[in-house]
C-alpha cells in the first residue's frame, strides 16, 4: 500500500465551495489502474486526476483523468485544478508563467501567471466536429424537454468527453430545462444562452451554461471547462460569441460558477477561473 500526497482543488468557484471540486493525487507513477479507478470511484467527485512523470519532451507532468466510470482524455476542470495542485507542491515549469500538461489529447498549456484566480487552460482542438445529424439531434431536444424553436444551433463540441452543444433562446430557457436523463442516456449534452443586460450586469456573467451527463456519478456537472472550451471553439470561431465573456455555471445545482473565455491576439482560445485548495493531506492506495 502507497501513502500519497492528495489534493483537493475547488475550480471555478465565484466565493467559497461554489465551484466544481477535483482531487488530485501526486506521485502516482506506481499505481496500477485498478487503483486509480477504485479511488475515483470512491471519492465520486466528477473527476479524479493522478500526477505523473512526463513520458517524452515538452510536458512538465502528465496527467490521468478518472469519472467514477471511466477515463478522460481531457477534461478543463480537472486540468485546471491538478495544474494548481502541482504548482502549489513546487511544480516548477519549463516556460515562465505556462505550465504544459500531457495527457490523452497531447499537448495543453495552462497559464499560471499571477495568482490561483488566474488559471487558465488554452482549449484543445476539437475531435469531433460539424453538424449533428437529424435523428440525434431530435433525440437530444426530446431528452431536454425543450421547444424545438428554442434551440438556435446544435453542432459536435467533442474535445474528449463527447460533448454535443446547442445553443438555446435565453438563459432562462437553460435554467428552466428539467432533463429526461434515462432518454439522454449515450449523450453528453451541453447548454448555453445569454443572459438579458440587466441580469447580466446584476451576476457578472453573459452566459448560462448547463452540462448534461448521464452516464456520469452525478447526471448534472457542476461547472465545465471542456464544455465551455467546446462552446469557445465553436461559438466564437464562427463569431456568434464574442472574443471576451463570461459564463455562470452550476445554478441549478446550487454552486455559483464563473467561466473566463478569452481569445488572445493571436487566436488562441483560453478557458479560465479560480482555483483554490481546499484540503490537502495522504491517501493510502
Amino acid at each position: 500500500m502507497a501513502s500519497l500526497p492528495v489534493t483537493w482543488v475547488d475550480v471555478f468557484a465565484s466565493g467559497p465551495l461554489s465551484g466544481n471540486p477535483v482531487a488530485v493525487v501526486h506521485d502516482a507513477d506506481d499505481l496500477p489502474d485498478e487503483a486509480l479507478a477504485a479511488f475515483a470511484r470512491w471519492t465520486n467527485l466528477s473527476e479524479t486526476t493522478f500526477l505523473l512523470r512526463p513520458r517524452g519532451p515538452g510536458a512538465d507532468y502528465r496527467v490521468r483523468i478518472f469519472t467514477p466510470a471511466e477515463e478522460l482524455p481531457f477534461a478543463g476542470h480537472p486540468t485546471l485544478g491538478t495544474a494548481h495542485a502541482w504548482v502549489e507542491a513546487g511544480g516548477v515549469a519549463a516556460h515562465e508563467g505556462v505550465v504544459v500538461q500531457e495527457c490523452g489529447v497531447g499537448l495543453v498549456e495552462v497559464a499560471v501567471t499571477g495568482g490561483s484566480a488566474d488559471r487558465a487552460f488554452r482549449a484543445p482542438d476539437l475531435l469531433r466536429s460539424g453538424p449533428v445529424d437529424a435523428e440525434t439531434l431530435a433525440r437530444a431536444v426530446a431528452s431536454l424537454r425543450v421547444d424545438p424553436e428554442d434551440v438556435l444551433r446544435a453542432a459536435w463540441i467533442d474535445n474528449g468527453p463527447g460533448w454535443l452543444g446547442l445553443q438555446l433562446r435565453d438563459a432562462r430557457t437553460v435554467l428552466a430545462l428539467e432533463p429526461d436523463f434515462a432518454a439522454m442516456t449515450g449523450l453528453e449534452l451541453g447548454v448555453i444562452g445569454v443572459h438579458d443586460a440587466a441580469e447580466a450586469d446584476r451576476i457578472g456573467a453573459d452566459h448560462e451554461v448547463r452540462a448534461f451527463c448521464p452516464g456520469f456519478s452525478v447526471p448534472e456537472d457542476p461547472v465545465t471547462g471542456s464544455l465551455n472550451a467546446g462552446f469557445a471553439v465553436w461559438l466564437v470561431g464562427e463569431g456568434v460569441l464574442p472574443a471576451s465573456y463570461v459564463v455562470r455555471q452550476g445554478t441549478a445545482m446550487g454552486r455559483d460558477g464563473r467561466v473566463h473565455v478569452r481569445r488572445d491576439a493571436a487566436g488562441a482560445l483560453w478557458v479560465g477561473g479560480s482555483t483554490r485548495t481546499v484540503a490537502a493531506g495522504h491517501v493510502d492506495l
